[in-house]
């Protein structure tokens, strides 16, 4: 009873604080992603809740406030694994987004100049054309190489606020679970958790109302791997740094294809669904017929 007393006050803390502070910048600024200084501070301090959220429930506990959240610090293989997982996801989307009907490959990046025509003035976007034209290599590979930076530094910072709570103090509250239960669990609830932004306009600015679903969808999938990546680490930082690089390179899967929309291609579209079913598949077949260690046959508490 007492799990879920602290499960049901962190659950209730980070959707009340997170949902609140939503709905005050939607007053203040308009239900919309389109003020860029105002949504991008929204978005950083809602990416801290699930952490503050769980730092006060381990106080409310009367437990160390760090207590449960799973930090360490300690940097073994698995940490570069999570690293580097992500860019390999991003780019296999690509590849299903092109086998897609209507979707190809595009190198010279006309299918980004395409989306963001209309919502910046035309002076803006050919001089942004002209910008990428000059540059020594491709665009692409430059968004990579920031992204990896991005993704072991300011992004990870950001998600760590997030991580500390989903796959850190919940994944451990639920650690009498299955692994193949906890995890869908935490990701339906994880995408709900970011239902307000998407109804702003956040992932899928064309259908922001599936984009619910859609996101949801995507969480339930994204889930089992960073918790993988996160026990195999045997630390929460791992899945920080795997969420921050995937947030930081997330772009190039939209930006190298044309054609489709934000329900088809990318790593939160329908391409991107494909290929993270097909890395899970292949994460259990790992943990099934090759590592020592099988967590996903097995209770969460096995190996946290």
């Amino acid at each position: 009873m007492r799990v879920l007393n602290k499960t049901g006050k962190f659950l209730i803390l980070t959707f009340v604080i997170s949902y609140s502070l939503a709905i005050a910048y939607g007053l203040v600024w308009g239900f919309t992603v389109n003020n860029r200084i105002g949504y991008t501070i929204l978005g950083t301090i809602y990416m801290f809740v699930p952490f503050v959220s769980a730092m006060l429930v381990n106080k409310i506990s009367r437990e160390r406030a760090l207590s449960n959240l799973r930090i360490s610090f300690k940097i073994n293989r698995w940490f570069f694994i999570a690293w580097l997982i992500f860019p390999v996801i991003t780019f296999c989307s690509i590849g299903v987004s092109i086998l897609l009907p209507g979707i190809r490959f595009d190198p010279e990046l006309t299918g980004l100049f395409s989306r963001v025509n209309g919502s910046l003035p035309p002076e803006v976007i050919e001089q942004f054309r002209k910008n990428l034209q000059a540059l020594p290599v491709n665009f692409i590979w430059i968004s990579l190489a920031q992204g990896l930076i991005a993704g072991i530094t300011v992004n990870a910072v950001a998600a760590f606020g997030e991580e500390t709570g989903w796959r850190g103090f919940l994944l451990r509250q639920f650690r009498g679970m299955h692994f193949l239960k906890a995890s869908p669990l935490i990701g339906f609830i994880w995408g709900i958790w970011h239902a307000p932004l998407i109804l702003m306009g956040h992932n899928y600015p064309q259908h922001p109302r599936i984009g619910v679903l859609m996101m949801i969808a995507f969480c339930i999938l994204l889930t089992p791997i960073i918790i993988y990546l996160s026990i195999k680490a045997k630390s929460v930082i791992a899945a920080a740094i795997a969420h921050g690089t995937m947030n930081a390179i997330a772009g190039i899967s939209i930006m190298a294809v044309s054609g489709g929309n934000d329900l088809t291609t990318g790593i939160t579209g329908a391409a991107g669904f494909i290929t993270l079913v097909i890395f899970n598949a292949g994460i259990f077949a790992y943990d099934r017929f090759i590592s020592r260690e099988k967590i996903m046959s097995g209770k969460i508490s096995d190996y946290l």
